[in-house]
């Protein structure tokens, strides 16, 4: 067998090798039922047993406090671009059932390309207006997503009532990152928020690295596994219970109606299982989940976020020492630079060829940039 590479895929990225091995066990004979993952009833006991553990587990690692229910979908993060959006606007016609839409906005914080494309997708559904906190294209001299925005000088204008409020914790292609530590410049402005603020949180690239700051403050969080977590297809939802409303009464009030396998309140009552849900990447997930309780306990996230930490920062130590000889550029502030992905170029004719020519010889594969904005990209995901 060909040897495994180091591979620094954005995501689907890598997986560690021994869960690999007890996935291809799994294939063959899932939990000694003689039936391999892929072929199981999505309704036998067996996978309903194993499916609460994966839900129990996540609770485990993120504390996730009883206020919240844990859901599984699929889509990714761009199809909760929408979800979000009309599962939300149904809670708001549910609380507020006398306003137009011109008075129901949705507040959006854009800070890269994936909160850039929700704001978007907001856009385009119509049902409310889109009221842009902070854009921080308007922060750069290049005008490019290359900063997180500080909190000084009225800098965030949030709305006072709004249906909801996203955020993009990690900007994968732009490579930036609120910064983990409160009160830090660049943090997100919790002290900003409007009282009751309905936060929405993507969390896709950085899914399972870190504690997530005051997920308890949270109306919905999202992400798609396979940053870190698992294969690609699985996305999860911890989402707040008055959250989960009955979105066919609120479009009999006027909402714009939500595909039922959209709708929380189906996965909901249906534990996430109304249609078949992705069962291998749930099984794949569920695997990883254990071996980092099993490596490092229940409190495994603060393990891992340490990891982040001196990762990135051998590697933003090494882009530094690349930028002083010139052969290296960084593309992001340096307040604002990710711990999940550190995004620069390779300065000089041909030299980007070279880089990427000398890394595979090295057995590293996966670290070209994003089609979008070009240059490279290491991934620091941690289970890489």
């Amino acid at each position: 067998m060909t040897p495994r590479v180091l591979n620094f895929g954005a995501g689907p990225s890598a997986l560690p090798e021994s869960v690999l091995k007890q996935a291809g066990e799994g294939l063959l004979d899932f939990q000694d039922t003689g039936i391999g993952i892929a072929e199981i009833s999505h309704r036998s006991k067996e996978f309903k047993t194993y499916l609460q553990g994966v839900e129990s587990d996540i609770k485990k690692l993120l504390k996730v406090p009883d206020s919240h229910a844990i859901l599984f979908t699929q889509g990714g993060g761009s199809a909760q671009f929408s979800a979000v959006v009309l599962n939300m606007l149904a809670r708001h016609h549910e609380l507020y059932p006398a306003l137009e839409p011109g008075q129901r906005v949705m507040d959006y914080i854009i800070t890269g390309s994936w909160s850039d494309k929700a704001a978007k997708e907001a856009r385009r559904l119509g049902g409310g207006t889109v009221n842009v906190v902070v854009d921080s294209r308007k922060f750069s001299a290049q005008g490019k997503f290359d900063n997180i925005p500080g909190h000084k000088n009225d800098t965030y204008k949030f709305s006072r009532s709004p249906v909801l409020i996203y955020y993009c914790a990690n900007e994968t292609v732009d490579g930036v990152e609120f910064a983990r530590e409160e009160g830090n410049e660049t943090s997100f402005p919790f002290h900003l928020l409007p009282e009751h603020a309905p936060l929405v949180g993507d969390y896709s690239s950085s899914f399972m690295s870190h504690p997530i700051p005051r997920l308890q403050d949270h109306a919905i969080i999202y992400a798609g596994v396979q940053k870190n977590l698992g294969p690609a297809g699985l996305t999860v939802l911890i989402v707040r219970k008055d959250c989960i409303v009955d979105a066919d009464k609120a479009a009999r009030n006027g909402a714009i109606p939500v595909p039922l396998c959209t709708a929380y309140r189906t996965l909901a009552e249906h534990q996430s299982l109304y249609n078949t849900p992705p069962v291998l990447s749930i099984y794949i997930t569920g695997l990883v989940l254990r071996k980092m309780i099993q490596d490092f306990g229940e409190d495994a996230l603060e393990k891992y976020a340490a990891l982040s930490a001196n990762k990135s920062a051998k590697v933003y130590d090494a882009l530094k020492r690349g930028e002083q000889i010139g052969i290296f550029k960084s593309k992001v502030r340096d307040d604002s630079g990710s711990q999940m992905n550190v995004v620069f170029d390779v300065v000089g004719e041909g030299k980007l060829d070279q880089f990427i020519t000398g890394a595979e010889a090295l057995n590293m594969k996966g670290l070209r940039g994003h089609r979008s904005v070009g240059g490279r990209s290491i991934l620091c995901f941690h289970l890489t």
